[in-house]
């Protein structure tokens, strides 16, 4: 499959860059509103890979670019500039599997706070922006991107994934489970959005009040 890692140039980006690039077969494709910047980092990515002796080839474009032809397309922005990216690649979404990881947060003084926009969900917003009949998927949520992307780290999480597209999800969740140490899970439907994002904030707030738990993720037993 060709994965497009929309706004691939930051962290969860890159920690999906390398771990899908080591660990599967798929074509992996950096996308950014500066397709000068998406190059550059896709370069680095390589440079990364190929200092542990794999040979890789990623390649950056602008992000409509990055999308045309893509299977999977994730969204590796925050959630305020997720509706402008998706609608950017709206008409390069053809046949292709959108994923949301985004999740709305607030800080204050006593920690992290679930934000969720007006539709209820930041995937219910992805689900707005996009071209009908293009399926989303909300997935990749609550990932510690500095873990994910440290190849030298073992990964032991859960990736609960929701959509109301059930061979998209299906797709999603074997997209997970083929990156050595994640699993997917079958969330449920797109409705069940906030339930799944909240975690993250959860999450954010554990590893900040507990020195032991940095980079923590979730494992379901």
């Amino acid at each position: 499959m060709r994965i497009a890692l929309l706004g691939g140039t930051g962290d969860i980006g890159e920690g999906l860059a390398l771990r899908l690039t080591r660990d599967t077969d798929h074509e992996v494709v950096i996308g950014s509103r500066d397709p000068e910047k998406a190059r550059d980092r896709a370069a680095a990515y390589e440079d990364e890979l190929g200092r542990r002796e794999l040979d890789a080839t990623i390649n950056g474009f602008a992000n409509p670019m990055a999308a045309d032809r893509a299977d999977v397309a994730v969204a590796c922005v925050p959630a305020y500039h997720l509706a402008d990216t998706v609608e950017a690649v709206a008409d390069s979404l053809d046949d292709t599997v959108l994923v949301s990881p985004a999740v709305g947060m607030q800080r204050d003084e006593d920690g992290m706070h679930y934000n969720p926009p007006g539709v209820g969900s930041v995937t219910a917003l992805a689900a707005d922006a996009a071209p009908d009949g293009v399926p989303v998927v909300g997935a990749f949520h609550g990932l510690a991107a500095g873990r994910l992307a440290d190849l030298d780290a073992d990964l032991d999480w859960d990736v609960p994934a929701v959509g109301d597209d059930d061979d998209a999800k299906a797709t999603v969740t074997d997209l997970v489970d083929a990156i050595d140490g994640l699993r997917g899970l079958d969330a449920g439907s797109l409705a069940a959005a906030p339930e799944v994002e909240s975690l993250t904030p959860l999450l954010i707030n554990l590893a900040a009040n507990n020195g032991d738990l940095a980079d923590l993720g979730v494992r379901f037993h």
